[in-house]
């Protein structure tokens, strides 16, 4: 028995999934876009990246094919899954795909202004004696800190979003208001949304010194409510397995399963932290890394040139992961919904994703499409040789 290494790459989904229409997604397809907008030129940047999207070690482990391209024959099994969870969100996409499908519904904020309920924030401001709030609408995180940021850190109110996803998100300057102090409001801000089933509450920590400067830090915080039921990281660390988290796995996760939390500032950083992992671990043990640029910095701006160069960016560094696995280790790239950065809003978008898998010893084979997300944990759990949970089927 070796190790899994299971790889989320935020948003990168494959083409719209059979419900997309029913989430407003129809014809959705974030790499497929990326690509056709590279191929005509509309993914150039001037010192960032120019001409055709080149993915070569995703296309030899089977990227390609898993879309429905022409390509030679891929190196690792390859495929693609659709999700069943009712919301394409964050906790819903991670925990589908850790064996848990969502299959109730979320809490969700409307889309008005104000967007809170008034009662909820009174009940926030008077816990936590801040001097009131600013924002209060569903809002891009990036665009109210610019718009909001100077007076937020003038009047010590810290800004309160919102989107489509079952979330409540909090953003205040990291030294003028300070970050332990920020993340208490989110957890009091946790325990009030509760009864809505709100999903998450997000710290959002900026710094700067005015809106052309300011800037998200990587001190974000998730508070998420817990799966409900035990997911592959559960019955790995159970087991007596070590579970090494990397990024936001932890807080996704609500830091159940969990063994140690390792961090990195973006995708190279994250990287270096899921190689760290891999030295430090041994036979048996999980690594689960998100990879969050993606989505947060790229699919949600709606920037296509930029994803098109974090793709090429991770693609380039595939190799030091596979050069990092030892005889007997499993790896798993996948993703946890779409944002397909040429599509309408700034929204999540309801895509199939792909599962590349590979390793030493692990022959290429086609895994067709498969029916959930929680395929990938119970691969995962097999090649483990964890118990099998009860939302999916192993494809190895």
């Amino acid at each position: 028995m070796g190790r899994a290494v299971l790889i989320v790459m935020d948003s990168f989904g494959i083409g719209a999934s059979p419900d997309a229409a029913d989430f407003g997604d129809l014809g959705s397809d974030t790499f497929g876009h990326i690509r056709m907008a590279a191929d005509r030129g509309e993914a150039d940047r001037p010192g960032l990246r120019q001409g055709p999207l080149l993915l070569p070690n995703l296309e030899r482990l089977g990227l390609h094919r898993a879309a429905g391209l022409t390509s030679p024959e891929p190196a690792g099994l390859h495929g693609s899954a659709r999700e069943i969870s009712r919301g394409k969100d964050t906790p819903s996409g991670h925990w589908e795909i850790a064996g848990v499908p969502v299959l109730f519904d979320w809490g969700y904020f409307p889309k008005t202004v104000p967007a809170f309920p008034p009662e909820l924030i009174a009940q926030i401001v008077d816990e936590t004696g801040i001097p009131g709030i600013l924002g209060d609408r569903h809002a891009s995180g990036t665009e109210i800190i610019a718009e909001l940021g100077e007076e937020s850190v003038a009047s010590g109110r810290p800004i309160f979003y919102t989107s489509v996803d079952s979330v409540l998100q909090i953003a205040a300057h990291e030294e003028a208001f300070g970050l332990e102090r920020l993340e208490a409001l989110c957890l009091a801000a946790r325990r009030h949304v509760d009864p809505l089933n709100i999903g998450r509450v997000i710290a959002r920590p900026f710094t700067g010194t005015d809106a052309t400067s300011f800037r998200r830090t990587a001190n974000r915080r998730d508070y998420a409510v817990p799966p409900p039921e035990d997911t592959l990281l559960d019955r790995a660390l159970d087991a007596g397995r070590r579970v090494v988290a990397i990024g936001k796995i932890g807080d996704i996760f609500a830091h159940r399963g969990v063994s140690e939390v390792r961090k990195g500032d973006g995708n190279m950083a994250l990287f270096d932290a899921m190689l760290g992992a891999l030295r430090d671990t041994g036979d048996g043990d999980l690594v689960f890394a998100n990879f969050i640029d993606f989505d947060s910095l790229y699919g949600h701006r709606r920037d296509v040139a930029g994803y098109a160069a974090a793709l090429e960016a991770f693609d380039r560094r595939l190799p030091e992961l596979e050069a990092a696995l030892r005889p007997g280790d499993f790896a798993v790239v996948t993703a946890d919904h779409g944002c397909d950065p040429s599509y309408p809003g700034t929204d999540h978008t309801r895509e199939i994703v792909p599962v590349l898998g590979f390793g030493p010893g692990i022959a290429p084979r086609d895994i067709g499409q498969r029916p959930t997300f929680a395929d990938i944990g119970e691969s995962v759990a097999a090649h483990l040789g964890l118990a099998a949970g009860r939302h999916g089927r192993s494809f190895l």
